[in-house]
């Protein structure tokens, strides 16, 4: 029976009721639909969500009455963000940022890793919800696969004893991205199916023709020749430049000669909708439209002008739009003459093949052009194809496979659509229709082989964070902060809000110092790794019943001996006293619960008495000093184990005085 409580936690929707024992190590939880694995202590308990791809976790008699809750959701990024590199499209700063507006926030910690086919953030950070919750602590992982993003955060009171903010951490940093997750929503990784499309110059309104330009039609790459599905003014504007993307959508922009920036429209044909993307063309140029749009190898879009002096790339993969030429490269070739004088028509209408070659249709007699997009250059001649049956009206081509995987080239002529045998280069008519734009991109559904370049500059490190107020967390923007790095005292400066930003390389331990009037002096060591870091600082305000420990001091096995290792804490705290002549202090001595409570105390006195003489042997007045040991009456962690008995050996000091 035990294996079956197992068995149904591990299915989604059969968490009802269950609670199944955990081995010590911890329960693995795995959802290979989602694609990942976690692993949750002993004692935490699955708790039903409505979301079946998501879960949750927690400690405590019950859900209702949880200590700590660690949560795991899963949502899709929003369209414009879905194929972008999340920590190059900065991320990791907009989370930092979000996380310091929330009231009294302290963030201990903020990291990032490219992995390639993940990006992932993760934080610590504290923050006052509003009242009567308690200050809560937060530890969590974002991290963006396919389109998503996974979520995972531990969230408890800052109140609980460490040994549930432990677990919970060890849960957050368990998780493992495995196989390949959900369906990837990222535009690279969609698979371009076989349906073609062209956009439908006329339609039949009662009795007799008129222009259309807004109706698709739908082929069937199986049998061209059938009646095609009709989209009845899919476009909201007349159009004669229509391209498929890899994610099976119609991209399309008006032919209206605005000469001004245009969007481009997204139509998805299997749900008979469509929307303005916020890619915006740039101006056409006087006396000239947007004639035709195809794709590439690459899934990226491009527009051209009737005249072919301006073509204009959209890559939806890096959402980007890039002016590619501002020239027509035709008018360097040896034809040009014959095609480009005042009143010829247009050859503009293009398509690409496998290699990066645009083929282009010249409209008055259907002959096609070839230009190496790589190079700018045109192939020297003119390829001309028989059986068209006249001249003039040959509006655009596409290369796609038919059904039994070959090659095959249609062109868009004045009355029908026509088949291009590329051996013989003739022409056969394969349906009825006048279409100014083709649109495909099965040609392509095989991935391009991956195109050699020069990998991106890594970007330098940086630690980001603010100086805050330890009580209020309120910036101190008037602190002043000196760093030390490789032996060198570096002035780091400071915004309005307290903010800074310290580039490092990464691995390298940094010293930062602070000191400001009114508050206890900062002398710290941290360490930067690669990618974006944050982490505040917070400085202590001198105020009665403010407490440190002093977590460097320490003494020999036993004794109330200051090893040597205590001094630099010491003189710390010599400098603040010397530097605040108004200052008295209480020292306070600590113990863990182990061995005789007498002895405990005892030894705790004794420290305390130590650290006094090492202040009073340095110029510091007796009287300014008092002391008190406590023994192990006042633990600030558990005594259950070795590793949270450590923290509660120590000596702190608490302001009694300030003058």
């Amino acid at each position: 029976m035990k294996y079956l409580l197992v068995l149904l936690l591990l299915l989604p929707g059969c968490w009802n009721g269950l609670r199944a024992q955990t081995p010590a190590a911890g329960q693995a939880y795995t959802d290979a639909r989602a694609g990942y694995r976690l692993t949750y202590p002993p004692g935490w308990w699955v708790q039903q969500t409505d979301n079946p791809a998501d879960a949750t976790f927690y400690v405590g008699a019950s859900w209702r009455q949880a200590l700590a809750v660690v949560t795991l959701t899963i949502r899709p990024l929003p369209d414009a963000r879905k194929d972008l590199n999340q920590l190059s499209a900065g991320q990791a700063d907009t989370l930092r940022r979000t996380l310091s507006r929330l009231p009294q926030a302290q963030v201990l910690a903020l990291t990032t890793q490219d992995a390639g086919t993940y990006q992932e953030a993760r934080y610590d950070y504290t923050y006052a919800p509003a009242a009567p919750a308690a200050p809560a602590r937060v530890v969590g992982r974002r991290l963006w696969r396919n389109g998503y993003e996974y979520r995972l955060e531990y969230r408890a009171p800052t109140t609980l004893e460490p040994r549930y903010p432990t677990e919970g951490r060890r849960l957050v940093e368990s998780l493992v991205l495995i196989g390949k997750g959900l369906p990837s929503r990222r535009y690279p990784d969609q698979a371009c199916d076989d349906k073609m499309y062209g956009i439908a110059a006329l339609r039949f309104d009662g009795d007799q023709w008129q222009d259309d330009c807004q109706t698709i039609h739908e082929f069937s790459t199986n049998d061209p020749g059938a009646a095609p599905t009709i989209h009845r003014r899919a476009l909201p504007f007349q159009s004669y430049a229509l391209a498929k993307g890899f994610d099976n959508c119609l991209y399309s922009v008006t032919k209206a000669p605005t000469d001004a920036p245009e969007y481009v429209y997204r139509y998805d044909p299997a749900i008979r909708q469509g929307r303005y993307t916020h890619w915006q063309l740039p101006a056409q140029g006087p006396e000239t439209v947007w004639i035709a749009a195809a794709t590439d190898a690459r899934g990226d879009l491009y527009f051209i002008t009737a005249d072919a002096s301006q073509l204009v790339r959209v890559s939806p993969a890096d959402d980007a739009v890039t002016v590619v030429w501002t020239a027509d490269p035709v008018r360097q070739a040896p034809y040009f003459a014959a095609i480009g004088f005042a009143g010829a028509g247009t050859h503009a209408n293009f398509c690409f093949d496998e290699t990066g070659t645009l083929v282009q249709v010249y409209s008055t007699d259907g002959a096609l052009l070839q230009i190496n997009l790589a190079t700018r250059q045109p192939v020297p001649d003119l390829l001309p194809l028989d059986g068209l049956p006249q001249k003039g009206g040959y509006s655009d081509l596409l290369l796609q496979y038919d059904a039994a995987g070959r090659r095959r080239l249609y062109l868009a002529g004045p009355k029908a659509l026509y088949e291009i045998d590329l051996v013989r280069h003739r022409a056969t008519r394969v349906r009825g229709g006048v279409y100014t734009d083709l649109a495909g991109c099965n040609l392509f559904r095989r991935p391009p082989p991956p195109v050699a370049a020069a990998l991106p500059a890594a970007s330098a490190p940086a630690w980001r964070g603010r100086v805050l107020d330890a009580v209020t967390r309120q910036p101190l923007p008037r602190a002043q902060f000196r760093l030390r790095a490789n032996g060198r005292l570096t002035t780091i400066p400071l915004t309005e809000q307290a903010g800074f930003t310290v580039p490092t390389p990464p691995g390298q331990p940094l010293t930062a110092q602070l000191q400001l009037a009114g508050y206890l002096a900062s002398d710290s060591t941290y360490q930067v790794f690669s990618g974006a870091s944050a982490h505040d600082i917070l400085l202590r305000p001198l105020a009665v019943g403010t407490t440190l420990a002093l977590d460097k001091v320490q003494f020999a096995q036993g004794q109330a001996v200051l090893l040597p290792s205590s001094f630099p804490a010491l003189d710390q705290l010599l400098a603040l006293l010397t530097q605040n002549a108004g200052l008295t202090i209480e020292l306070r001595g600590h113990t863990d619960n182990v061995g005789n409570p007498d002895k405990n105390l005892g030894l705790s006195e004794q420290r305390v008495e130590a650290v006094k003489t090492y202040l009073v042997g340095h110029g510091v007045a007796a009287a300014r000093i008092s002391g008190r040991g406590l023994g192990g009456t006042e633990p600030r962690a558990s005594n259950e184990r070795e590793v949270t008995r450590q923290l509660n050996r120590r000596v702190e000091f608490r302001v009694t005085g300030v003058r």
